[in-house]
């Protein structure tokens, strides 16, 4: 049974219940062009369906920062967790023991993709209908189609190939899509999608989608594919057609108040919210105990924030790998004074450093913050190129040459040299530190590991042992294979 054909009998029960169980004096001619019939052919039902798609997509419905990403880091060599009810997970992802039980790889791993890519079919099927001007359903057409295209790559790169839907006509109950169907579907989205999406600053609202956004997804969908030259292009496109650029200071990059800053090229916009809806919950899982301030920058804890048991912490091997110059580091704490007036060492107990890459907000009540989390800036940008033409070429000065304009930034004041180079497995583990320093905290180490190989390596080497290949998928949940027997688990679950 097709689901549009579902929503069409429980309309139909709906209404004779109603009919048989209603006096004619409480009958009434809904004549509103908000009536649900009407809905979706008026601009406000649209732009509330995108609002749902864009929400969905970017994972913006709960605590996004902490269950999004933070599940990604801890199975890499950056983070450890420790304290409260989401330990029991977190150790699982830690030593590579989880399977298809796991919570979050229901909900926000699988669940909210395909919630946006069910509002956006939605919404491609009702523009005909729109009461609207062309020009104006051509770009609902091309943001939907963009949604759709982006949460498809996370499903891919989190599972593997997934059933492709496209239509609320498709069946219920799909088989995975070929590879080849998959990111075929991907790449023909995101491409026709870039050619009717707005300039970058000319979206009709900040958080969504424009012409830069789309090339950013595709030079990572293709650099993530390996397929080089393609990401190199795109990323060059965003370097000579729009005016991003590096924020001059790293530190004060993703403080609140700079958060609309021309590096970041994607976010995932956050605020905040009495119940933590749409907030950025990370510095609740970062303060350690009885955090009272800062004393490097002089930060104080406020009576308005909360800290949580849940302890989200740097691993020491990461924290001691930067370069001595190196101001990315500051805003790992290192140190701290407790409510006791005691000066604490975070490096006294093992894998204990904190991240505070998401500065406080001045504004932020109990666990909602309002800080901007970025999925793709302009730094990245720079690196997927040098990355890219270190595989097509091995190394090359334009390479070098990228990687510098971002060690700069962070202090390095002495530039790497093409000669320090002997082969492109040299630059590539070098392009990897870089990537790890520049983007700690920000969800993209699992695939830079996969990408260059090194998942499994690293996590052995910190003694993860139980880590195999099969690994660098993650299982299908167990209530989505209930509820389609055409689905087929991951290999090794």
């Amino acid at each position: 049974m097709k689901i549009k054909s579902i929503y069409q009998y429980i309309v139909v029960a709906l209404i004779t219940c109603i009919t048989v169980s209603c006096s004619d004096y409480l009958k009434e001619e809904p004549y509103s062009q908000l009536a649900p019939e009407n809905f979706l052919k008026t601009k406000e039902g649209i732009e509330s369906l995108m609002g749902a798609a864009y929400a969905n997509a970017s994972n913006m419905i709960s605590n996004n920062s902490i269950y999004v990403f933070a599940a990604d880091e801890w199975i890499t060599d950056f983070a450890f967790q420790s304290g409260d009810g989401v330990n029991a997970t977190a150790v699982q992802y830690i030593n590579f023991t989880w399977d298809a039980s796991i919570g979050l790889l229901q909900g926000e791993s699988w669940d909210y993709p395909y919630r946006a890519i069910r509002n956006a079919n939605l919404v491609l099927e009702n523009l005909e209908e729109l009461e609207d001007s062309e020009e104006n359903k051509m770009v609902y057409r091309a943001e939907a189609r963009f949604i759709r295209a982006i949460s498809y790559i996370k499903l891919y790169w989190k599972f593997g190939t997934v059933p492709l839907r496209i239509s609320s006509d498709d069946e219920l109950q799909l088989p995975r899509a070929s590879d080849e169907e998959l990111t075929a579907f991907i790449e023909t989205e995101l491409l026709a999608a870039l050619q009717d999406l707005p300039a970058p600053g000319e979206e009709a609202n900040y958080g969504r989608a424009h012409k830069a956004a789309a090339q950013g997804w595709l030079s990572n969908f293709y650099l993530n594919n390996k397929e080089w030259q393609k990401s190199a292009d795109f990323a060059s496109q965003i370097m000579d057609q729009w005016n991003y650029g590096l924020f001059p200071v790293y530190e004060d990059l993703f403080k609140v108040e700079n958060e609309r800053n021309n590096e970041y090229i994607w976010v995932r916009p956050a605020k905040t919210s009495a119940d933590r809806s749409a907030s950025n919950s990370w510095m609740n899982t970062a303060f350690p105990v009885g955090f009272a301030s800062d004393p490097r920058t002089g930060l104080e804890f406020s009576n308005s924030w909360r800290n949580w048991p849940n302890e989200f912490r740097i691993r020491d091997n990461f924290y001691f790998s930067f370069g001595e110059n190196d101001n990315r580091r500051n805003l790992i704490l290192h140190e701290y004074i407790n409510t006791e007036g005691d000066l604490i060492s975070l490096l006294d107990e093992p894998d204990n450093t904190r991240s505070f890459k998401y500065w406080p907000d001045p504004e932020g009540v109990n666990a909602s913050f309002g800080n901007d989390i970025p999925e793709i800036r302009f730094a990245e940008i720079l690196l997927n190129r040098a990355e890219a033409l270190n595989e097509l070429n091995g190394p090359n000065q334009e390479s070098i040459d990228l990687i510098n304009r971002i060690r700069a930034r962070a202090g390095m004041d002495a530039p790497l040299k093409l000669s320090d180079f002997a082969s492109k497995e040299a630059l590539r583990m070098q392009i990897l530190d870089e990537r790890g320093w520049e983007f700690y905290s920000e969800g993209k180490r699992r695939l830079d590991l996969i990408r260059m190989d090194k998942l499994i390596e690293f996590a052995h080497a910190r003694g993860a042992t139980n880590a195999k290949p099969f690994h660098r998928l993650y299982p299908i949940p167990f209530a989505t294979l209930d509820a389609n027997p055409l689905l087929t688990q991951n290999e090794g679950y």
